[in-house]
């Protein structure tokens, strides 16, 4: 019953189209002077505490980092280098997108500014080498999916802080550790780059089903030429996964050390923002920081209302009662995701559901970095289903077609996304094996 009453409050706010932030703290709030006799010095010094975590520290980095990336030319020297590999196969300029879009999410940890940055260039580009629009879109707001998925990615780091912390027990009876930000980083390399591939391979037989257009082959110097444009670019991925897996720094300090590199690449190396233009980025960058923090703030405290109220752990022995066994309590798992995902923001999902759902998983004998990555996969396909697609409404700005248009068109990158899904589900390996390999899990 208190459960119910929760997530009744929390759900007529939402209707109200109040943001998801101001949504999660009045229902704190509410269920706390109507239901509760919690003491509200005790919220307040949970407010402090539940964002005073160290790790927090990398989402306003690493957006920082993107926002210079992005704003800088580094997507167009990513796009060229990956055209000058791809571009001569069927479905070459396709294929450059989907492969431009793995190299940029590497580097940005968002997906709606990685469809940005490589569509807005390979879109029109596509369309005046005679490819239709709808194939270049489709394409490019799937793949830029793979901005949360591939490392560093900010709703990993959103899954690690909303499950730090949870005294949680296996199936055993045994407590288990919540999943590092570094191991998720880890996780994320093989399912990003298989997912990559497949998206990638959709394109091609698509392209040579429609016979679009391919271009000339570009020579090994062109594409030398191309590699050493966009290398520093490209060393913000070795910067990041060397730092953290060889021991230099924690993905928190990764993060701060990325967010430098890229100011000093884009400001003095590329020279593609002046030094005029650098406040205008940091205030773009502290926006974006700022609402994400404040959702992390009310969020902490939502699972703070549902911790004392004894809720995940009473869900955990209902479902498990069930006797659903752990494949069925992914597969409803997921297909509960994949609904949320149409009409909620990816963090905002993260940091609800996470500490709902986790301890069940753990119970069931769940690996808390499989069901990390299984969550943030359903996010990334959420981000591609309307109607709160936000890869799809920024497909949508740079190619100007409609939403629905849109939508038709990402449909078959979509149900590749669904099949990628399924086998992360249930093929745990694919997700552990470089964890496992390099002795982290």
């Amino acid at each position: 019953m208190t459960a119910l009453i929760i997530f009744l409050i929390l759900t007529v706010l939402l209707l109200t189209g109040m943001p998801v932030s101001i949504a999660l703290g009045l229902t704190v709030f509410s269920f706390l002077f109507a239901f509760t006799e919690i003491p509200m010095d005790s919220i307040a010094l949970k407010l402090f505490t539940g964002i005073e975590k160290f790790e927090i520290m990398a989402i306003p980095f690493f957006i920082l980092a993107g926002n210079f990336l992005t704003h800088g030319g580094v997507a167009r020297r990513m796009i060229r280098f990956a055209t000058s590999m791809v571009g001569h196969w069927y479905g070459g300029m396709g294929m450059a997108a989907v492969m431009a879009c793995a190299l940029f999410a590497a580097i940005s940890g968002s997906s709606p500014a990685t469809v940005m940055a490589v569509g807005s260039i390979l879109i029109p580009a596509m369309v005046k080498q005679g490819y239709p629009p709808q194939f270049g879109v489709g394409s490019i707001a799937t793949a830029g999916g793979l901005g949360i998925l591939i490392p560093p990615s900010i709703v990993m780091v959103m899954y690690s802080v909303a499950t730090s912390g949870m005294v949680v027990t296996g199936p055993d009876g045994q407590p288990v550790l919540s999943a590092s930000i570094g191991t998720l980083f880890m996780a994320g390399v093989v399912p990003g780059l298989m997912l990559a591939s497949m998206l990638g391979a959709t394109t091609y037989f698509r392209a040579k089903k429609h016979n679009y257009p391919r271009m000339a082959r570009a020579d090994w110097r062109e594409r030398w030429l191309a590699f050493r444009e966009s290398v520093w670019g490209l060393m913000l991925i070795v910067i990041i996964m060397g730092g953290i897996y060889g021991g230099i720094f924690t993905p928190t300090e990764a993060a701060a050390v990325s967010a430098v590199y890229a100011f000093v690449i884009a400001v003095w190396v590329y020279k593609d923002i002046k030094l005029r233009e650098v406040p205008k980025v940091l205030l773009s960058s502290a926006a974006m920081s700022a609402m994400l923090l404040y959702i992390i703030t009310n969020a902490v405290m939502f699972a703070f209302i549902l911790t004392s109220e004894q809720i995940p752990q009473t869900l955990s022995d209902w479902i498990v009662g069930l006797g659903l066994g752990k494949i069925g309590f992914l597969l409803v798992v997921n297909i509960m995701l994949l609904f949320i995902g149409m009409v909620m923001e990816p963090s905002a999902i993260v940091l609800i559901m996470a500490p709902i759902l986790y301890p069940v998983a753990v119970k069931l004998g769940v690996d808390p970095v499989h069901f990390g990555i299984m969550m943030v996969v359903n996010m990334e396909i959420g981000l591609c289903t309307p109607p709160v697609g936000l890869n799809l409404y920024v497909g949508s700005a740079i190619s100007k077609l409609g939403l629905t248009e849109v939508t038709k068109a990402a449909l078959p990158w979509l149900a590749t996304a669904l099949v990628f899904l399924m086998l992360i589900t249930y093929v745990p390996e694919i997700t552990m094996f470089l964890p496992h390999l390099l002795g982290m899990n």
